[in-house]
């Protein structure tokens, strides 16, 4: 999780739970404003309409990225069901090509994980999304920190990995009938940082990303996507307040209201 401090001393922390404990106490102790980003479990939702293989390249991209280790990555791929099938497979066939190892020793898309912490929480969720019904498309468990592209097909809320972040390789898919159960999929999670929306026709679509509860929302275009002016940051329990652009000079600056008198005032008394 990060924690950034509008303090002219301090900088941005990336902070385990105990030591994001301190400082958030030490802040309300002494009323320091922070911005919080706090993590995410962004959906891809890819509807009736959607150009498939655009999607399935955003989703690749989106949810691989850095193994998958990045705040904004394809957590969650909600796609209608009347073309499932047909994403799948391709998603499928994109995630089992994509080169694993170790970047020192040659050009891959995947190197490892930050450690085997990673592995080892990675593997339990497929372990517990499989025991629960869902189905291997691709990769699998990892005995070191080399992880392969993983997905899991038909994914449902009562498995881990539809609400934990993976933070990794691991992306989970779930099927949906209709624009409303595709929304209610998206929004039923505590994080809200990112989210991305697929379709042909823009104008629904963008109806369809107004209603995902995010701070950030893409239409036809990747989860994972950042500029330096744009603000940043989520809603629920993805944290509070934005960083970048005027939004972020915003929270790391005090507004103030100066006068000057120009005329003679009058007083009541």
């Amino acid at each position: 999780m990060r924690l950034w401090s509008p303090d002219a001393s301090a900088s941005s922390l990336f902070l385990f739970d105990p030591l994001f404990s301190f400082i958030a106490a030490t802040c309300a102790k002494y009323l320091k404003p922070v911005v919080l980003e706090l993590g995410g479990k962004a959906p891809l939702v890819v509807l009736d309409d959607a150009d498939v293989d655009a999607a399935v390249n955003a989703a690749v991209f989106g949810a691989f990225a850095n193994s998958g280790q990045i705040c904004m990555s394809t957590e969650r791929i909600v796609v209608d069901e009347s073309i499932a099938d047909e994403f799948v497979a391709k998603l499928g066939a994109r995630a089992s090509s994509l080169p694993l190892g170790d970047p020192r020793l040659g050009p891959v898309v995947l190197g490892s994980v930050v450690d085997m912490s990673t592995a080892k929480r990675c593997n339990e969720l497929i372990d517990d999304a499989v025991a629960k019904g869902a189905k291997l498309v691709t990769g699998g468990k990892a005995k070191d920190t080399l992880m392969p592209a993983t997905l899991l097909d038909h994914v449902t809320s009562e498995m881990r990995i539809f609400r934990e972040e993976a933070f990794g390789p691991v992306k989970g898919i779930a099927r949906v009938s209709g624009v409303e159960a595709a929304i209610a999929c998206a929004n039923d999670n505590e994080y809200g940082l990112a989210a991305a929306v697929f379709g042909r026709d823009v104008a629904r679509a963008m109806e369809v990303a107004g209603r995902i509860e995010s701070g950030i929302c893409h239409v036809n275009g990747p989860t994972v996507h950042d500029e330096a002016q744009m603000p940043f940051g989520g809603v629920k329990g993805s944290g509070i307040g934005r960083f970048g652009g005027k939004a972020g000079v915003d929270a790391f600056t005090e507004l103030r209201w100066l006068t000057v008198q120009t005329a003679p005032r009058h007083y009541p008394f």
